[in-house]
């Protein structure tokens, strides 16, 4: 049985995500995670949420609550948001989690004893306002390299390139906004990543296979400009991992704690330890070659602004510590998904959030459009009009209809129950061959994780289904030939059968309904088309489901485009 390691992209602890977020990372990789289950793989499908760093001292600072308090709080809120979209993890952990403090701090004196972590001391932006050392993205100001006036010390936005604090221009507090800043000297440990510049490229250039998009950024991080350049991992805060090499003291690094992007990758590794030790299972057969994990194909998931650290200062802390741990195969990068004529905004509210989604529609109405519509080539735009076309389209008159006509057609003619009578004629024999031909299609692209493709395969195999049901016509047919309007009408329910189960990455609720009206209690992947044209037999029992989909009206679009215009109330 093949064994495929899934990570997405981990969300950070300090708010509710939109759905850009969601489309660039978990959506995705729940699609090729429910995917590879449908087809017999073993599957490891791990997340958690970003506990450690400034923002989320900051956020618990405005709720009133103690930060790990918050982090708690906001766990759950965020696993009930994931649970609601039907993110099948295997495990959603937290990286503020023992194991993840134990695995980071093991991976450290791993990277010191190889020689590839040096202290320095370095001149850190103070705020006086504030009364702290500011991390590099609470530092904003003008950029020198765009002139793109809200840059973060670390980066900027807007032209990607990577900054120091102390580069920006006209620089003030994130958190305050004061301009009273000081430069104060304090000491810090940095990731010796320019040491691991040749070892990353040529591990990079061994991934054939993976998206352009994926491999020009990492080799743009690598080669443009000066190149990779070390990275401090340490920061002067009170929430986070605290320093240790491994399990001993790190003499000067007292009261520091390892800086958010060093330990957050870990998290999938510590996770997975997490699903272990809740589960009584093996997690070191997943991420360790030496215990197994050599027949392991690991996939990850992320959004572009992801792909630095995952091509980069991942790998280096992998590759770096000298112990044979698992590293990725695949990385699945998208672009932006971008709101009705600018960006989605969570710090000015602007958009579609995960628990508004929820509110106004089910899971599966998001779902279907955000995969078929998701950022892979380039940035997407969602807009309430192509929202509203597109669901009443796809999921309303192609699939909730199929599945409405041909159970209530037979319920009103021959029972609640698969009609007998009548044989397969050539209209019969060419769809079994039509399906047969795009279900290879949609595997191919799915395989390929090509997400685009696949939604359009997919939707090619409903409208199908409808186009035959035009053809037949068995309530013409009925008239004269009630025989063959049965055969017809059992092909019929069939096909909702063989929808539910190719559908069910995609749409897993009205799948899951579509199953239950069929009385159909599981279902295997299709490996012979005439057979699963054949599956329910005359005579099997059969319920009528109600409305899979509603249409959207221009009502409730208007409603909406207004609501999302701009404030999170």
């Amino acid at each position: 049985m093949p064994r495929t390691l899934i990570t997405s992209a981990l969300p950070y602890i300090n708010g509710i995500k939109h759905l850009g977020n969601m489309v660039g990372s978990q959506l995705p990789a729940d699609l090729h995670a429910r995917y590879l289950r449908a087809r017999g793989h073993e599957v490891m499908f791990i997340c958690a949420t970003d506990e450690h760093g400034t923002p989320a001292e900051i956020a618990a600072a405005r709720a009133g609550q103690p930060v790990a308090e918050y982090c708690a709080e906001m766990w759950q809120v965020q696993k009930d948001l994931a649970d609601g979209f039907r993110l099948s993890f295997d495990h959603f952990g937290r990286s503020s989690s023992p194991q993840n403090r134990r695995l980071t701090q093991h991976f450290a004196g791993r990277l010191d004893k190889a020689g590839l972590i040096e202290e320095r001391s370095s001149r850190q932006v103070y705020s006086n306002a504030d009364g702290r050392f500011l991390p590099d993205r609470y530092v904003e100001g003008t950029c020198p390299n765009c002139g793109y006036d809200r840059a973060r010390g670390d980066q900027c936005e807007n032209c990607t390139k990577q900054l120091d604090p102390t580069d920006l221009i006209e620089p003030r507090s994130a958190i305050s906004g004061s301009t009273d800043l000081e430069v104060r000297e304090t000491k810090h440990l940095f990731l010796l990543q320019s040491r691991l510049r040749g070892d990353l490229d040529a591990w990079i250039d061994r991934q054939t296979d993976w998206p352009v998009l994926t491999t020009s950024i990492a080799k743009k991080w690598l080669h443009d400009g000066d190149g990779l350049q070390d990275r401090g991992i340490t920061r002067d805060l009170d929430w986070g991992v605290p320093v240790r090499k491994g399990d001993e003291p790190w003499p000067g690094m007292e009261g520091k704690v390892f800086y958010v992007w060093f330990d957050a990758p870990i998290e999938y590794i510590a996770a997975t330890n997490e699903w272990a030790d809740a589960n009584g299972g093996d997690w070191e057969r997943w991420w360790r070659t030496d215990k197994g994990a050599n027949d392991v194909r690991y996939v990850q998931f992320m959004g572009k602004d992801n792909v630095p650290f995952h091509t980069l200062s991942f790998p280096a802390t992998i590759l770096g510590s000298g112990e044979p741990w698992k590293t990725v195969d695949y990385l699945k990068s998208f672009n932006y998904l971008n709101y009705d004529g600018g960006q989605f905004s969570t710090s000015q509210g602007r958009g579609v959030f995960m628990d508004q989604a929820l509110e106004v529609l089910p899971a599966d109405y998001w779902r279907w459009w955000l995969l078929s519509h998701v950022p892979e080539s380039s940035d997407t735009e969602f807009t309430w009009e192509a929202f509203q076309t597109d669901v009443n389209k796809d999921l309303a008159d192609v699939l909730g209809n199929f599945v409405s006509r041909v159970t209530k057609f037979c319920r009103s003619k021959f029972g609640e129950e698969v009609p007998a009578g009548g044989a397969w004629g050539p209209r019969e024999t060419a769809l079994a061959e039509t399906l047969a031909t795009r279900l290879a299609a949609y595997e191919r692209h799915m395989d390929a994780i090509e997400i685009r493709k696949s939604a359009a395969e997919l939707r090619a195999i409903w409208v199908a289904g409808n186009e035959y049901l035009q053809e037949a016509a068995p309530w013409a047919t009925f008239k004269t030939d009630p025989e063959t309007a049965a055969m017809q009408i059992r092909l019929g329910l069939n096909l909702v059968r063989l929808y539910a189960v190719l559908s069910a990455p995609f749409v897993p609720d009205a799948a899951a309904t579509m199953l239950t009206a069929m009385r159909v209690e599981g279902a295997d992947w299709p490996t012979d088309m005439a057979e699963a044209l054949g599956a329910l037999p005359a005579g099997h029992a059969f319920d009528v489901p109600d409305v899979m989909f509603a249409k959207i009206t221009d009502e409730r679009r208007a409603d909406w485009a207004e609501r999302f215009a701009g404030t999170r109330g």
